[in-house]
Order: structure tokens, then sequence, then C-alpha cells
């Protein structure tokens, strides 16, 4: 975290020891620990929090590249369908007129037929 040697630390607490006084040193070094270890959770709970928002994202653009895609992916079977179908309802459309043309000139040739079948009245 600092960038501080050994002999840098005996300076630091030489010159404390000079100006604390030894009899609130000990107290001040506690303080002084705690308010450190503070620091450091509070440091750390900042980086988590980070790494939960970053993560978040991630998820986000992840979610929208799924949701993106399941969109493409029914766009493109709704027209594949909508080809097959037209396809195949085109020629059903014309098989349907020719039996029904068909079904029309039968009926119009059987009367006929059943009157040769009967007697003259």
């Amino acid at each position: 975290m600092f960038d501080i040697g050994f002999s840098e630390l005996m300076v630091i607490g030489i010159v404390a020891l000079i100006v604390i006084g030894p009899e609130r040193l000990p107290k001040v070094a506690r303080t002084l620990g705690h308010l450190l270890g503070r620091a450091q959770r509070y440091v750390n709970d900042v980086k988590s929090d980070i790494s939960r928002e970053v993560q978040l994202d991630e998820l986000r653009k992840l979610q929208s590249q799924v949701s993106d895609s399941a969109r493409e992916l029914e766009s493109s079977v709704r027209n594949e369908y909508e080809t097959a179908r037209s396809a195949i309802e085109a020629p059903a459309q014309e098989a349907v007129a020719e039996l029904q043309s068909t079904a029309a000139s039968l009926t119009e040739t059987l009367p006929v037929a059943d009157s040769i079948g009967k007697p003259a009245a």
C-alpha cells in the first residue's frame, strides 16, 4: 500500500516517541491501527461494490445481446414461416379452384345423365 521501508518506519517511530511521548504512544498507535483497519475495510468494500457493478453491467449487456438475438431469431422464423406458407398456399388454392370447377362441371352433366335413364312421362 505504502512504499515505506524498515529504516523509514524506525525514523517515524523515533519521531513519534519524541513528539507524543512514551505514555501516550501506545494509545495513539492503537487508535492509528483501528483507523487504518477501518480504512482498509472501507477500501475493500468500495472495491467489491465496484466489482459487483461491473459484473451487473456485463450481465445487462449480455442480457440485451441475448434478447436481441432472440428477436432476430423470432423474426427470421416468422419470415421463413410466411415464405413456406405462401409457397404451399398458392398451389393449394389452385387445386381447390380446379376441384371446384371440376365439381361444377360434373353437377351440370349429372342431371342430364339422370334424365337419360328415366322413362319419359
